[in-house]
């Protein structure tokens, strides 16, 4: 297959795995949203943006403690849970639901041990300090122990340049993988960055962030929550209260959409879908 039938195939898998957390949510009495690209799809383009690859939800910390705590066992059959404290390899300090018996195979994943199904990203929304000094140094720090998570477990991280610059940064991210093997554990990245959480319960004109990918705007309570319902790829599910305000504050004029150059699709090394077929980056090219 081609790669634009191999994207179609794995939004088709990831929309799977949306509707049955959806589902599970919806048992359990546990708020959810479209968030960030997925947010911006549906109100865009009714969807997936055409050259997305992921999905992403979010979740105030409360409920998405909640979630982490009954999806462990109790996802539809299918699906399963992945967060660092049950999965070995896995980096990223937020959780994700795996369509089992599929595999988004990465260099990063090859590196860590980690047999990546196609998943759905579930971010936790955290306080953080309204001052503004306050907030960029919590957002530092979370920023740092998501890093450093990411380069304990691979030197093959992905970076933001191509060329030389790239190279540069490639070579850096290896010296830092060694560094962060000598120097650290997962157990001490996840409890500093434990710190940092706030569980008391969120309140009107709080400001949240994602601290586990703390590179947008802080955002206020009341752009998230009560959540309002938008259409995505036929299905009416939740998003952020005030959807237009929220995507205004991380992505400014998202209505425009960007020039052809930065429609950029990023497909993993290697696809296995739930039908037993396959893609493969050397292959679908």
């Amino acid at each position: 297959m081609d790669q634009q039938e191999a994207l179609r195939k794995l939004q088709a898998e990831e929309l799977s795995v949306l509707l049955a957390i959806g589902e599970f949510c919806e048992r359990n009495d546990i708020t959810w949203f479209m968030m960030s690209g997925t947010a911006l799809g549906a109100a865009r383009h009714q969807g997936f943006i055409p050259w997305d690859d992921d999905i992403d939800i979010g979740m105030l910390r409360a409920d998405y403690d909640k979630f982490v705590s009954l999806a462990k066992a109790g996802l539809p059959e299918g699906c399963s849970l992945h967060t660092p404290e049950n999965t070995t390899g896995f980096a990223p300090l937020f959780a994700k639901v795996f369509k089992d018996g599929t595999l988004f195979q990465t260099q990063e994943t090859l590196d860590s041990g980690l047999d990546q199904g196609i998943f759905v990203d579930v971010f936790p929304f955290d306080r953080v300090p309204k001052d503004e000094r306050a907030c960029a140094a919590t957002m530092r720090s979370a920023a740092l122990w998501q890093r450093a998570s990411y380069l304990y477990h691979s030197g093959a991280i992905s970076v933001p340049h191509r060329g030389a610059l790239g190279m540069a940064e490639r070579a850096a991210c290896r010296v830092a993988h060694g560094i962060a093997r000598l120097l650290l554990t997962p157990e001490k990245i996840k409890s500093r960055f434990e710190r940092l959480i706030d569980r008391t319960p969120v309140q009107d004109g709080d400001c949240l962030i994602t601290l586990s990918w703390p590179y947008m705007r802080p955002v206020g309570t009341e752009l998230l929550v009560p959540t309002s319902v938008a259409v995505f790829e036929g299905h009416e599910l939740p998003a952020p209260a005030l959807v237009e305000k929220y995507l205004e504050n991380e992505y400014g004029n998202w209505r425009e959409l960007p020039a052809p150059e930065n429609r950029r699709t990023h497909l993993p090394q290697r696809l296995v879908f739930s039908d037993g077929s396959e893609w493969a980056a050397s292959a679908g090219a």
